[in-house]
C-alpha cells in the first residue's frame, strides 16, 4: 500500500486542554493523556441514528439504500436484516475509486486458478464456473502515530550455556500510514493479502467505478470501541518490529512491549475490492480481489487427494523397492 501524508480531520480541528494533542470527532478522552474531552455541540458525533444492512452470517453492516432492496450479502450471500443504530458511529470520510474492470478481475480469476500449484485438480481453471462476481467497499482506519515503546523479551544473544537470555530496551516507534482493518466482511488474512495493492494518495470523498450499485460496508462501532481496536493493532505491531528490528539474536520468547503514545492521527477509509463465488464440481468458493490492482488476490481452491495418494504410492514404492535392492545385497 502507497504511504500519503495522514491529515486530521477537516470538520472538527479541536487540541486537548492538557497536552495539546489533537482530538477527532466522536473522542470522548484524549488518546494520549486520558483528559475528558470538551463538549463539542457541533461535533459530528451528535447522537442521529444511522440504518444499516445487518448480515446474519458475518455480522457486516452495509449502507442501507431503501431503492436497492439487497436480498443477500455480498460479502458471504446470507440474509440481510435492516438494523437501526442510535448511538454515534464511526463514518467514512474516503473512498478509493474502484480502478479494476470486472472483467479484469475475471481475467485475474482465471490466471490465479491456473497457478495454485501441482495438488490442484488438473482441470480446476477449465472445469471452473464464475457464479457471482460482487464490487464493493469495505472498511478500515489509517493511522499515524508516533510512540515511546518499551519492552522484554528473551532470545539466544549472549545465552551461553542457557538457551535464552534476558535483554529489554526503549526506543521511539513511528507508525506511517498503518492500516487496521475494521470489516466484517473480509477477514483478516484476506484485508492484508490485498492491502499491499491499494494507493491512499488516490482517496476522494465518495465511491468511484464498481458499476451502479456497488455494496458499502460500514463502521459499525462508536468512537471508543474504535480506539481500542486500533490501540490493540498498535501495540501488536509495535512487538512484531521489536521482535524483528531491536531484540538481538535469531531466535525470540516472551516478547513484550509497553507502549506510550506521544500523536495518534486516525482517518477513516472504504477500500475498493471484488468477491467472487465460482463452482468446481458443485462446491462452491470465495475470491477477494483488490479493486486498484488485480495481482493481489487471495481465495480458497479445491485440493486433489488422487494426486496425494498418487505421491505417497510414489513415495512407498520407491522405499519398498530400496528395502527389496539393501535386502538383496545382503
Amino acid at each position: 500500500m502507497s504511504n500519503a501524508p495522514i491529515v486530521a480531520n477537516s470538520n472538527v480541528q479541536i487540541h486537548c486542554p492538557r497536552c495539546d494533542s489533537p482530538l477527532e470527532a466522536g473522542d470522548l478522552r484524549c488518546s494520549i493523556c486520558g483528559q475528558a474531552a470538551p463538549d463539542l455541540k457541533n461535533s459530528t458525533s451528535s447522537h442521529v441514528s444511522v440504518k444499516l444492512l445487518r448480515c446474519q452470517g458475518c455480522g457486516a453492516a452495509i449502507t442501507y439504500d431503501p431503492d436497492l432492496q439487497a436480498p443477500a450479502c455480498s460479502f458471504c450471500g446470507d440474509v440481510l436484516e435492516v438494523e437501526t443504530n442510535d448511538d454515534p458511529m464511526e463514518q467514512t470520510q474516503w473512498y478509493l475509486p474502484m480502478t479494476v474492470s470486472a472483467n479484469e478481475a475475471r481475467a485475474a480469476l482465471k490466471t490465479w486458478l491456473g497457478t495454485r500449484g501441482w495438488f490442484q485438480p488438473s482441470d480446476l481453471s477449465s472445469a471452473s464456473k464464475l457464479t457471482e462476481i460482487k464490487p464493493l467497499w469495505w472498511v478500515a482506519w489509517v493511522c499515524d502515530a508516533e510512540a515511546l515503546v518499551s519492552w522484554t523479551a528473551d532470545s539466544n544473544a549472549g545465552a551461553g550455556r542457557s538457551a535464552w537470555a534476558p535483554h529489554s530496551g526503549q526506543t521511539p516507534i513511528r507508525f506511517a500510514s498503518l492500516l487496521v482493518s475494521g470489516s466484517r466482511g473480509l477477514t483478516q488474512k484476506e484485508s492484508d493479502a490485498i492491502t499491499p495493492g491499494f494507493k491512499l494518495e488516490t482517496a476522494m470523498t465518495s465511491p468511484s467505478g464498481g458499476g451502479e450499485h456497488p455494496t458499502l460496508e460500514r463502521f459499525d462501532v462508536s468512537r471508543s470501541q474504535a480506539r481500542q481496536q486500533i490501540a490493540s493493532a498498535i501495540n501488536s505491531t509495535a512487538a512484531a518490529r521489536v521482535e524483528h528490528e531491536f531484540v538481538p539474536g535469531t531466535r525470540f520468547r516472551h516478547v513484550h512491549v509497553s507502549i506510550v503514545l506521544r500523536q495518534l492521527i486516525t482517518q477513516r477509509y472504504a477500500f475498493p475490492a471484488y468477491v467472487l463465488a465460482y463452482r468446481y464440481r458443485n462446491e462452491l468458493y470465495r475470491v477477494v480481489i483488490c479493486g486498484q490492482d488485480a495481482r493481489y488476490i487471495i481465495g480458497s481452491s479445491p485440493f486433489s487427494y488422487a494426486k496425494l495418494f498418487l505421491v505417497i504410492g510414489g513415495v512407498t514404492m520407491i522405499l519398498l523397492l530400496g528395502l527389496l535392492l539393501m535386502s538383496s545385497i545382503s
